[in-house]
């Protein structure tokens, strides 16, 4: 049998080392799918390297490596160490999509956008002697097979495995890699194909899924008739959203009845011009708090995205985003450094404007100012981002966000999860290790 290694690598500490878990949570979906769509007659093994080491001595017919954001980096170092062992190597994910031509430097083939029109033709040249150094079509409809965690069970994961409902985004945030492969365009799952793999899931013995969709209230009718066939199967589940979900109350009863225990917003600023520059005027700081407020007493946890260093935002604001974290009980909030990943609409604005501070794109990590801001200098930029994490995660911020609030009283294994998640992510900070999903 033909050999197929799937790699999804893992980011670059800031010292040069890897970033390493003892467990994974937050498991990928996109190489157990990979193995889905290739013929019965290929052996394949999956490595998470988060969780485990490469194994560079395989001896694997085809090596096809993925990362999630800046793990792209060591992607690149991945693929360049097989190729020089003499290995065929294809390279994809959202990063790579946006700078195609980067990546094969690397690889002998890159995979632009979703894979699933492509693999089995991929697969099929490379057997055939003539594979292509670009592979790229568009994706009409979303409907993939099962996914293959049958060869990721064996690994220490957490206790929730994903499931896809869509994929894209009907909004055109300048800077969101999501905007720049789908360009509007939403993508969602049959209802039943959906069903399917929670089904799926909860026979492998779990009781939770994390409901991938990159806006799952985009289709307000498509989601509440999700939300009624869930509920019979009594799962938990956890998903992201636009925070105007919090609008519609009876959208937001279907959820939290359908067994929704947490959803994570991208709520990127509290600064208003900030938002308008971003291209997300319809989102109203303003508003926020009230609209979290809702979604708590509806029993459901939140997780929030932010990132700072928009043209709107001030040192001030930076520092007044720690008490907007802390008074709205945020349980797991992420930041990053707004920044202009290459073949986004905001890195084509900055570059002709003038404005990128450093032009090597390995050094765009998110934890450190590459262009240079409106009202602050790149160099304060930083040092006020890294500020902002020890401020929200000092043991009183982590304490009042996890365990001083109405949902840890009912549901204290939950708060103490949320706990361990804060103090993992603090010793994070204190290596300067931005905290992330992986």
């Amino acid at each position: 049998m033909k050999k197929l290694l799937l790699i999804q690598s893992t980011p670059y500490a800031p010292d040069g080392s890897l970033v390493k878990k003892k467990r994974l949570y937050f498991v990928g979906l996109g190489l157990p799918l990979l193995a889905a769509l290739s013929p019965a007659d290929w052996d394949i093994q999956i490595v998470l390297e988060t969780i485990e080491e490469i194994p560079f001595d395989s001896d694997a017919d085809l090596v096809a490596i993925g990362s999630m954001g800046h793990a792209v980096i060591r992607s690149l170092d991945i693929a360049a160490e097989f190729r020089r062992r003499g290995k065929t190597v294809v390279l994809g994910g959202y990063m790579v999509s946006l700078m195609p031509e980067e990546a094969q430097k690397y690889a002998d083939a890159v995979v632009v956008g979703d894979a699933e029109a492509v693999w089995p033709r991929l697969l099929a040249d490379f057997e055939a002697g003539k594979l292509a150094p670009l592979y790229q079509e568009e994706l009409l409809v979303l409907d993939p097979p099962p996914p293959r965690f049958d060869l990721i069970l064996k690994k220490p994961l957490g206790d929730f495995l994903p499931v896809q409902a869509g994929r894209g985004c009907p909004n055109s945030c300048s800077f969101c890699s999501v905007f720049c492969l789908y360009h509007g365009r939403y993508l969602k799952r049959p209802i039943e194909a959906v069903l399917r793999d929670i089904l799926q899931v909860k026979a492998l013995g779990f009781r939770k899924f994390l409901l991938l969709d990159d806006n799952i209230a985009a289709d307000r009718t498509y989601f509440i008739a999700l939300c009624r066939q869930i509920q019979p199967l009594h799962m938990q589940w956890f998903s992201q959203c636009s925070i105007e979900i919090a609008k519609d109350a009876e959208l937001l009863a279907a959820v939290a009845a359908s067994g929704c225990i947490g959803l994570s917003f991208g709520l990127e600023s509290i600064s208003e011009q900030s938002l308008l520059d971003m291209n997300k005027a319809w989102a109203k700081p303003a508003e926020y708090a009230e609209l979290l407020s809702r979604i708590r007493m509806a029993g459901i946890d939140l997780s929030s995205e932010m990132v700072v260093g928009a043209d709107g935002d001030t040192l001030e604001s930076i520092r007044a985003t720690a008490a907007f974290i802390e008074q709205n009980r945020i349980v797991v909030p992420r930041f990053y450094i707004l920044t202009p990943i290459p073949g986004t609409l905001y890195h084509a604005q900055l570059k002709k404007a003038g404005r990128l501070y450093k032009h090597d794109m390995y050094q765009y990590n998110g934890s450190e100012a590459v262009h240079i801001p409106a009202n602050m200098s790149p160099e304060e930029l930083t040092e006020a981002y890294w500020d902002l994490y020890k401020q929200v995660f000092t043991l009183r911020s982590i304490i009042r966000r996890t365990l001083l609030r109405r949902q840890a009283l009912l549901h204290p294994l939950r708060a103490l999860f949320y706990l361990s998640i804060n103090i993992f992510y603090r010793w994070q900070i204190k290596r300067h290790i931005t905290p992330n999903i992986i």
